[in-house]
């Protein structure tokens, strides 16, 4: 789920701006027209929060799940401690997992 896009920098306008490659959109049309913000992390880094067009059927869940990971992120910038999931991480999740059994799956 993980890809890299480059960007480049433009004028739109009056403005300066970030141009979007028409592939990021192609493999992601839930942030076409959307809005977002950019925060800047460190003096060479900065993360692109991009929220997509919201429905009205969305449920409390939803939103709940959205704000809860809004947190986690954030937690996880401030100290700088994110690193990429990899396959034989999650290859020792699944051993770690394997065989157990729910009280609600009996």
């Amino acid at each position: 789920m993980s890809n890299s896009y480059s960007i480049r920098s433009t004028k739109i306008g009056n403005s300066a701006g970030f141009r979007l490659p028409a592939e990021f959109y192609r493999e992601h049309p839930q942030f076409a027209n959307a809005d977002g913000w950019i925060e800047v992390l460190s003096q060479d880094t900065a993360i692109l929060r991009i929220v997509p067009q919201q429905n009205d059927e969305e449920s409390e869940d939803s939103l709940l799940m959205r704000l809860f990971l809004d947190f986690a992120l954030k937690e996880a910038l401030k100290n700088n401690n994110l690193q990429p999931y990899t396959t034989e991480m999650s290859e020792v999740a699944h051993k770690l997992i394997a065989g157990v059994e729910l009280d609600d799956e009996l």
